[in-house]
């Protein structure tokens, strides 16, 4: 948002000022044009010329951030995304997962990702109609469940944990053919509840029903093989959490590609006109070091390509009374 309140996009390249673009309140508009026009997303911003300046500190301290891509109609935005798609992320799934009665047994989070590791990537020689493994897939909601950069990450009353999920997210809209268009990628924090889904591998799909961030900034063009960033959580000020944060397809079990077709093969999601927020998976969890995050906390994740840092403190929201009313 503008200082007077109304929604703006701003650019700039690598770490240089960021100036707003003339004629444009939103990353999807510029994307329609984009489309129609048959050009790249950075070419329509060039064209569009270079605005007023904008101050991003002061963004930031103002709460004035919104993320990189919503749309008109939040039920026309889906936000999914897969998993154990990073080397070494099915060691902490496995944690939580494991039959303790028989060490030995091969969960079914290992299959999953052994799947990966033996198929995830084309290998030498494969055509262009090569298809790799399918990877774990979940539906997390629509633009509804989107939390702005910044802002709090709402975790329901009933849930039993809200963790973090450091991601890498790509950010599609579908032409009118049916064409998905990447815009490019940014930061996500995919959030979950780590104890509802160890509590049974099948309460999977309840644990991805909360909210998400991804930003403040996309990212337009190719992802880099080797992303190296951190991810810390912050209380009353000080670092209690931090690790490392790697990802791109040097430190994947799957392709983007191969990611990308498992979930636009549907054609239920290569619907016209709607817009895709899908979270690539990771490998590092506070949850998996047995850390236990309180209301307060404040969630960061940073990556030099990504520029400023996605940060969200974490709240619990009242309980609600929800009844069924026949008609």
């Amino acid at each position: 948002m503008d200082a007077t309140g109304a929604r703006a996009v701003a650019a700039r390249r690598d770490d240089g000022p960021a100036h707003t673009v003339p004629g444009a309140a939103s990353v999807y508009e510029l994307a329609q044009r984009a489309i129609a026009a048959g050009k790249g997303l950075a070419a329509v911003v060039e064209a569009a010329g270079a605005g007023d300046s904008v101050d991003l500190a002061a963004l930031v301290a103002e709460g004035r951030l919104l993320a990189p891509l919503d749309h008109p109609d939040t039920a026309h935005l889906l936000v999914t995304g897969t998993g154990l798609t990073h080397l070494g992320s099915a060691e902490g799934r496995d944690k939580m997962h494991k039959d303790l009665a028989d060490p030995a047994k091969q969960t079914d989070s290992m299959r999953m990702f052994r799947l990966g590791l033996e198929g995830g990537k084309p290998p030498a020689g494969a055509g262009a109609d090569w298809v790799g493994a399918q990877p774990e897939w979940f539906f997390k909601g629509d633009g509804g469940i989107i939390t702005a950069p910044e802002a709090p990450l709402a975790s329901p009353a009933f849930a039993l944990d809200g963790g973090e999920e450091p991601e890498i997210v790509g950010l599609y809209v579908i032409g009118p053919d049916g064409t998905p268009f990447r815009l490019g990628y940014a930061l996500g924090n995919e959030f979950s509840d780590h104890v509802t889904e160890r509590q049974n591998y099948l309460y999977l799909a309840h644990s991805k029903l909360r909210p998400c961030s991804f930003g403040p900034e996309l990212l337009v063009g190719p992802l880099p093989d080797d992303i190296r960033g951190a991810t810390r959580i912050v209380r009353d000020g000080q670092v209690v959490w931090e690790k490392p944060f790697l990802s791109g397809e040097a430190n994947m079990c799957h392709s983007l590609a191969n990611l990308e077709h498992h979930h636009f093969k549907y054609a239920g999601f290569r619907r016209p006109g709607d817009a895709h927020v899908h979270y690539f998976g990771t490998a590092t969890l506070s949850f998996s070091d047995g850390f236990t995050t309180r209301p307060g906390d404040r969630f960061e994740v940073e990556a030099a390509p990504f520029g400023l840092p996605l940060r969200n403190p974490l709240v619990v929201k009242a309980a609600e009374a929800v009844a069924v009313t026949a008609l």
